[in-house]
């Protein structure tokens, strides 16, 4: 290939799979560009992030700026929803590199009569851009350049940081050269901030023995905000399915009086586009949505794609569903677990086109015909990548503030494969994570690594799926740690609310990470209007989560050295470090912890520092690379505010 330009461009981040995915952001986010850009010689070089918006004309630029060995830094803020494009362009700018030849000619005594006739032409070529101001300055220089009488005028103006101004901010691009151009898709901001309740509408009665409903559960709202939390997620609100109803303790023969699993979608009363009916109405559901609205809060549901077996579908289009030679239908398995009251959608269905429309408008039904902006999408990694980054795709081009949570505690290929197809936040190994070292190492991969990028992940302690063996019988102290952390290291958060409240956390069976008695197999009634510890803490936490902004988002921390693996420490900072908070975790669940911190390095220079614990409201000097804490099993953290 024939190409005259000298520049090359190499290595530009961040991007994804060579531009095939875009990054993410958020609105107003900053995204910072790096790139090799270099030239054969000694020309002086120049470069340049051009981007623009998917609804723009017009491109903007942003100038890159020199680090060391041929790298170049950038970064522009998005400030719109929707896609941005951008590249990085590099040319060979003949006015500076004449600039500065001509200004190390004359410290060397040299004369530079012909240079300066030179200079004289790249003065012209950048009056036709510049204003008036500037313009009459130009005519002036461009008259010393050439007039012998003002050589030492001349000389002077010819190395003035005014002039390079000027050439720098009208470039003469020559032989210019561009990398691929990439993409980021912006989100609104809930995408990367979001603090999560879940509980199982059914279980909000007041009355013991009674079914739930959707306006028991508007009587709840209040509580929800009141702790701090800002999204409440619904389990499947559907009808379910009667035919294999699983029993108590995901018993396979259920009594009469047993009301099933709520992901056993579908019955005689209706599918995926309908309510059950001991919760309420379609107008009912409304009703809890606008209520909670008000509140603050947005109402998420569960888009989980099976059917009973009696649902609507399985009669009106069994092409959508795999039958065995004996002509039964086949259910979901995930051996040695069965789940006979579900039948997966058989997604190499020869009619696949009518199944994926009909899918995109079970989504876009609660959309559009209930305001529902958040879907949490249940084993979304069971089902096909591309129809994914289809569905999502469809749905944003309309309606570009529905967020999608990614349930898929599966392989970390697969995870982060959901995430590039659009899944706007995911479920992560944190529920699995309890050592400093496993935590630690885990957050540098999700805030360091390529993953950083694109993938938003939501830290959850608990779900009704996971009782995870350190909760199980575990005390208030392991509760409250748990959350914390969750609440600190990530953006976003969740808890299975009650049940992490109330520590119910008894196991199935030793080695068992299901609940006894799950509330997945029936309904509860709970104490609503108890508190606790727990929920006091809980409230105080995302109170500070909301007030805080170096916490409203997960890649910028810094882990502190303590001298002891029992205790973790960590700074937290916004773009402009603005903001800045330091936590402090005790990972004893029974004893005192006496403890040494190291500030981290941004910090060390401007000692002393103030410290204001959030919780507390204690506050301290540091005036010490090492610092004293003590933590206890009472309240096993600190969350500090920096002043500085």
């Amino acid at each position: 290939m024939q190409n005259q330009t000298r520049i090359i461009i190499e290595n530009v981040s961040p991007q994804l799979d060579g531009g095939i995915n875009p990054i993410k952001r958020v609105v107003n986010q900053k995204v910072a560009i790096s790139a090799d850009v270099f030239a054969d010689g000694h020309d002086v070089i120049q470069c340049c992030v051009k981007f623009k918006h998917e609804n723009d004309e017009k491109w903007q630029e942003v100038r890159m700026i020199p680090a060391e060995n041929d790298l170049w830094n950038a970064s522009f803020r998005v400030e719109k929803q929707g896609f941005y494009t951008y590249f990085v362009e590099g040319w060979i700018d003949h006015a500076l590199n004449w600039q500065h030849g001509t200004e190390r000619k004359i410290q060397d005594n040299q004369h530079v009569k012909s240079e300066l006739l030179e200079g004289a032409e790249y003065v012209k070529a950048v009056q036709k851009f510049g204003d008036a101001q500037e313009n009459e300055y130009l005519e002036k220089v461009a008259h010393y350049f050439t007039t012998e009488s003002n050589y030492d005028k001349a000389i002077e103006e010819a190395t003035s940081s005014y002039l390079h101004q000027i050439f720098k901010k009208y470039p003469i691009r020559f032989l210019e050269n561009k990398s691929l151009e990439l993409q980021v898709y912006v989100d609104r901001k809930k995408a990367l901030f979001s603090t999560w309740y879940e509980f199982f509408p059914r279980s909000a009665s007041a009355e013991e023995g009674k079914h739930g409903t959707f306006k028991d559960c508007e009587r709840l709202l209040p509580r929800v905000a009141s702790m701090g939390f800002d999204t409440l997620y619904f389990p499947p609100i559907h009808p379910i399915g009667e035919v294999n109803r699983k029993g108590k303790n995901n018993a396979t023969n259920a009594n009469p009086e047993d009301v099933g699993s709520p992901w056993g979608i579908g019955s005689h009363f209706g599918g995926h586009k309908s309510t059950h009916p001991e919760l309420g109405t379609i107008e009912d559901f409304k009703s809890l949505v606008k209520k909670a609205k008000d509140l603050g809060i947005e109402v998420a549901l569960d888009y989980a794609l099976q059917a009973a077996p009696d649902h609507p579908y399985v009669k009106d289009f069994p092409q959508w569903f795999k039958w065995r030679p004996d002509g039964t239908v086949q259910y979901a398995e995930n051996p040695p677990k069965k789940y006979q009251d579900i039948q997966p959608i058989y997604f190499e269905s020869s009619d696949w086109k009518n199944l994926w429309k009909e899918l995109l408008d079970v989504a876009l039904f609660w959309i559009e015909e209930c305001d529902v902006k958040i879907y949490r999408v249940d084993n979304p990694h069971t089902k096909p990548f591309y129809f994914w980054g289809w569905l999502i795709g469809e749905i944003k081009k309309k309606h570009p503030d529905v967020l999608f949570l990614a349930e898929a505690f599966t392989r970390p290929k697969i995870m982060n494969e959901l995430a590039k197809q659009g899944f706007t936040q995911s479920y992560t190994y944190f529920t699995w994570r309890n050592s400093k070292k496993e935590l630690t190492e885990y957050v540098e991969e999700l805030t360091k690594s390529e993953q950083k990028e694109f993938y938003r992940p939501n830290f959850w302690p608990n779900t009704p799926d996971i009782n995870p063996q350190h909760l199980q019988h575990g005390n208030e102290s392991i509760h409250l740690q748990k959350y914390f952390l969750a609440a600190t290291l990530s953006s976003n958060v969740g808890i299975y609310g009650p049940v992490f409240e109330y520590q119910i956390s008894a196991p199935l069976a030793p080695g068992k990470e299901e609940y006894l008695n799950s509330e997945k197999y029936e309904y509860y009634k709970w104490d609503w209007d108890k508190q606790n510890k727990i929920t006091t803490l809980i409230t105080r936490v995302n109170t500070i989560r909301k007030e805080q902004i170096s916490l409203q988002q997960t890649n910028n921390i810094v882990f502190c050295d303590t001298n002891t693996e029992q205790v973790m420490g960590y700074y937290k900072f916004d773009d402009d470090k603005q903001n800045e908070t330091l936590m402090v975790v005790s990972l004893d669940a029974f004893n005192t912890i006496h403890a040494m911190v190291r500030l981290p390095n941004a910090l060390l220079s401007n000692l002393p520092v103030q410290i204001t614990d959030l919780i507390t409201g204690n506050s301290y000097i540091w005036d010490k690379e090492w610092n004293f804490v003590e933590l206890s099993a009472e309240l096993p953290f600190h969350l500090f505010k920096i002043q500085r």
